[in-house]
């Protein structure tokens, strides 16, 4: 039993809800039969009976210039159920983008002869509607339809039907099922493109509500029939897009019950000249004039998933219905199918009939995890937490927030390449939170004139020093250097009181396969804040780090807003925290090795902490667990769900015959939900901590240090600076002489 919730890219997650709706649509409207006209009378009849949805909706029309799609050998030809949609809805599910590059790659189309003549053609016809003007038209809510459905057939007929509108359906793109091109044979395909040539979606036709939910998606590989002469590639659009429009009525791609709009409005002029004969056929009402330029509502977002999946065949809940496990309510499964094929898998310890009392246990902690202090709480951690909303309506979408969601950045966003440390102009401002804020007021306040006194046990005392608000999604993005934080002067403490960990003035600790945590390198500047009078060393390693930032070193420096580049060194920037330092200045230096922690040369770490680790997900772990082993390090680990710390403790056992620590929730967890799309469990970024528990060494009675010991006591506020100590040593000096 594997879920891979938390673990997977986003982005997959929603391409599989776009392949799987278009495969069952595909599949649907390619059916032909003697019945086809009857068929389609019914549809009709069905979606005129719908209930009506108060939302508006809208058909966009995507035409695409200069983007190919190229398969690779793995890949399965034809550009319908092909385009490595296997990959993204079988049983071997990938978990990041690049899973797919030996399958799927986007290609530039402007380059060719062919492309550049469809770009200039595009580009006239793009100049021409803007001229046309930029303002959005929006559809009147008293407008009467153009036509009504006393229409005959014949007039205007609807896909699917004989003749012309069924010609029109079908073409050069095909409507049944993409076979008819494998059956066309090399010859005939070559005539149109090489086999070696990208496939060319020339339109895509998107379905959404006024929110931003998607409906409905259709793509046109190639263009359509007769388009030579229009650049944009919407002629004869109307047979697929009533098609479309009714699939997206009678089969909602987004969420909800069947439903039918209350006014439609189209972002083609032809288009929607073209459907006033139509639409009113299903008792739905056109806006009397098109949309001229995309301008929806200012909260429009995608939400990354809006659809959930059975947990064994992947079909999501627009092809069937979806219910939990009657005893568990942890698992979704369509169906008593594969309901028992799941409880009867073997081996056993895979089996649902296994894993059900663990994962009743695991939902009890829901609660407990959405147990927040900030106000919106209930929102962000509901199961139907839309985080592209969220975002939007705070005007979230630059910086680092981009790379907590599938949000692009907004206009005029500095950009910081994903996976990349921070630009040199990026330290040249002297600002540590620039990529920390929004479109609004500063995010981060002024840092505090005292360091902290006590030590921060929850979000809210650490609000409360900060001079953050409740209502600040900053927790978002600080789990990260909070985590940490919490570790070394809580956790190491009461595990390893030996090390006398909060007495060090240096710390260099390891952060064990890195992926996210180091495209947001700049929230560890928090560290420095929190423990001023500790220089610190992060060194972030793993094989997804980028190849191109191996070996890089930089050094953060706390004592004005001056930078230095050093050759052989890397990058020394000194950032303006907005404080005089009282005490020794202490330095955070950021060093990178983009390699499998196991093959890692150089000096022992202190510490060792891994967020949201995945130890079963990932073949290294069994190489750089044994690592660990041999160095007998403090190692910590987060993970995003009791699920998953179960896992890590039987892959550490397999690893090395160790084993990990109970978990507990951690304090600093991320606020946000993350949805799942095959089961109903609680699921937030860094929700629990364990450590590692190390075998034994062979030959020995006892175990050698850093084997966890009996809980300390509480442990106490963080040292006093470095010169008042040795103030107090030389006056003790002083008083022994005199004696």
């Amino acid at each position: 039993m594997e879920f891979v919730s938390g673990y997977r890219d986003e982005f997959l997650d929603f391409a599989a809800l776009l392949f799987g709706w278009f495969r069952k649509f595909v599949a649907e409207r390619g059916a032909v039969g003697a019945s086809l006209e009857g068929r389609w009378r019914q549809l009709e009849a069905q979606i005129r009976r719908l209930p009506q949805d108060p939302a508006l909706w809208v058909l966009h029309v995507l035409p695409n210039r200069s983007v190919g799609i190229s398969l690779g050998q793995g890949a399965e030809p034809g550009p319908g159920p092909g385009l490595g949609a296997a990959r993204l809805l079988g049983d071997e599910l990938p978990l990041h983008l690049q899973d797919l590059s030996p399958y799927v790659s986007f290609v530039s189309l402007e380059d060719g002869e062919e492309g550049e003549e469809e770009g200039e053609e595009d580009e006239e016809n793009g100049e021409e509607e803007e001229g046309a003007g930029t303002e959005k038209v929006e559809p009147q809510e008293d407008g009467e339809p153009a036509t009504t459905s006393r229409e005959s057939p014949q007039e205007a007929k609807p896909p699917g039907e004989p003749e012309e509108a069924e010609q029109e359906a079908c073409g050069e793109d095909g409507c049944r099922d993409y076979k008819v091109e494998d059956e066309m044979g090399p010859e005939k395909r070559k005539e149109r493109r090489s086999e070696t040539a990208p496939l060319h979606l020339s339109c895509l036709l998107l379905v959404t509500d006024e929110h931003g939910t998607i409906l409905g998606i259709d793509l046109l590989v190639d263009g359509v029939q007769g388009n030579a002469g229009r650049g944009s590639g919407t002629e004869n659009l109307a047979p697929r897009a009533y098609v479309l429009l009714c699939h997206s009525m009678a089969c909602p791609m987004g969420s909800g019950d069947p439903r039918k709009p209350r006014q439609l409005t189209v972002g083609d002029a032809q288009l929607h000249r073209e459907l006033e004969n139509l639409v009113p056929r299903l008792g739905v009402k056109l806006a009397k004039t098109p949309m001229r330029t995309w301008g929806p509502r200012p909260g429009f977002t995608f939400a990354s998933l809006r659809a959930r999946t059975c947990h064994v065949c992947h079909r999501h809940s627009f092809e069937v219905k979806l219910s939990p496990c009657p005893q568990c309510s942890a698992v979704l499964y369509c169906g008593e199918i594969c309901l028992r094929a799941d409880w009867r898998r073997c081996p056993d310890d895979v089996s649902h009939r296994f894993w059900c009392p663990r994962l009743a246990a695991f939902m009890e902690r829901a609660g407990e995890l959405a147990t927040l202090p900030f106000t919106y709480t209930a929102e962000v951690t509901s199961e139907t937490f839309n985080k592209e909303a969220f975002l939007a309506s705070r005007g979230l979408t630059r910086g680092y927030w981009t790379h907590l969601s599938m949000l692009i950045p907004g206009p005029g966003t500095p950009r910081h390449p994903r996976g990349s440390t921070p630009s040199l102009g990026l330290l040249l401002s002297g600002d540590p939170y620039q990529l920390l804020q929004g479109d609004g007021p500063a995010l981060m306040p002024p840092v505090p004139s005292d360091p902290p006194k006590a030590l921060f046990g929850s979000w809210q005392d650490y609000y409360t020093w900060r001079g953050l608000s409740l209502d600040s999604p900053m927790a978002v993005l600080l789990t990260y250097p909070l985590t940490v934080y919490y570790v070394i002067t809580h956790l190491v403490p009461q595990s390893f009181p030996e090390l006398n960990i909060q007495n060090k003035q240096s710390l260099k600790i390891h952060v064990v396969e890195a992926g996210k945590e180091f495209d947001l390198v700049m929230v560890f500047w928090e560290l420095l804040v929190l423990l001023p009078h500790v220089a610190l060393e992060l060194q972030f390693v793993g094989d997804a780090l980028p190849p191109e930032n191996d070996q890089q070193h930089f050094t953060l420096q706390r004592d004005g807003p001056e930078v230095s580049v050093r050759p052989n060194s890397g990058v020394s920037a000194r950032l303006n925290s907005g404080t005089k330092e009282k005490g020794g200045r202490r330095d955070l230096q950021i060093k990178v090795s983009a390699r499998p922690y196991h093959l890692l040369q150089g000096p022992k770490p202190d510490l060792v902490i891994g967020f949201n680790s995945g130890f079963g997900l990932k073949d290294t772990w069994l190489s750089s667990l044994p690592r660990l082993q041999s160095l007998r390090v403090p190692a910590f680990f987060t993970e995003s769900s009791e699920y998953g710390c179960v896992m890590d403790d039987q892959t550490m056992a397999v690893a090395t015959g160790g084993g990990t620590s109970p978990p507990q929730p951690n304090p600093f967890r991320s606020p946000f939900r993350l949805r799942a799309a095959d089961n109903c469990m609680p699921w937030y970024c860094n929700a629990f901590i364990f450590h590692l528990i190390y075998k034994p060494p062979q030959g020995g009675g006892a175990c050698s240090a850093p084997y966890p010991a009996p809980p300390a006591p509480t442990p106490v506020a963080p040292p006093a600076p470095a010169r008042r100590r040795r103030r107090e040593k030389k006056a003790g000096r002083g008083v022994r002489r005199r004696r």
